[in-house]
């Protein structure tokens, strides 16, 4: 089922992938150098700011991606990212939603708006979160935005994933369909 939308546009509307990336922490991160001498993280630090989590879109077949940073994942903040999500695209395409059957993305709040919204939803199986496209443009995220980096706030990691994704957009080349 979801190789039907990963493989060929559908004719009524873009297929966007969904998933939530984090916790994100404010913290020293590991990473990599070709310095001759290896970057240290600080001895200590704490976590006195919480975390936050990247809700993130990626369309399929745009090969474009963006997302929401937020202190929660709940039902809540899902619904609010997918009212953003709904305004990039006109409202008469139907957009084909992969998504994970994580509970906040289930609710019935969430399938009553995406019903009226012309949302179709497209599970992918337990177990199988492998199966939905946005998984892959994480480990970029990971590299680019989060290795050996040493943030400050949580307003600057956003700023970075937004960077990121700004940068990604520019230089990906078009998907052939």
């Amino acid at each position: 089922m979801i190789r039907r939308y990963v493989n060929q546009r559908a004719a009524n509307g873009p297929t966007v992938a969904f998933d939530e990336f984090g916790p994100l922490e404010i913290r020293p991160q590991h990473g990599q150098s070709w310095g001759r001498k290896p970057n240290r993280l600080p001895a200590t630090y704490t976590r006195k700011h919480g975390v936050r989590h990247w809700l993130a879109f990626y369309d399929v077949h745009g090969n474009k991606l963006w997302g929401y940073t937020r202190p929660r994942k709940r039902s809540r903040e899902v619904l609010g990212v997918l009212k953003r999500m709904r305004k990039r695209y006109p409202p008469d395409e139907r957009i084909h939603l992969i998504l994970d059957n994580f509970s906040p993305h289930g609710t019935p709040a969430v399938r009553s708006w995406c019903a009226k919204n012309n949302v179709h939803l497209i599970w992918t199986p337990t177990n199988a979160s492998w199966l939905n496209p946005i998984e892959c443009q994480f480990t970029p995220v990971k590299e680019f935005v989060i290795r050996n980096t040493v943030y400050t706030s949580h307003e600057e990691l956003a700023d970075a994933l937004r960077k990121y994704a700004c940068y990604r957009n520019q230089h990906a080349k078009r998907k052939k369909s």
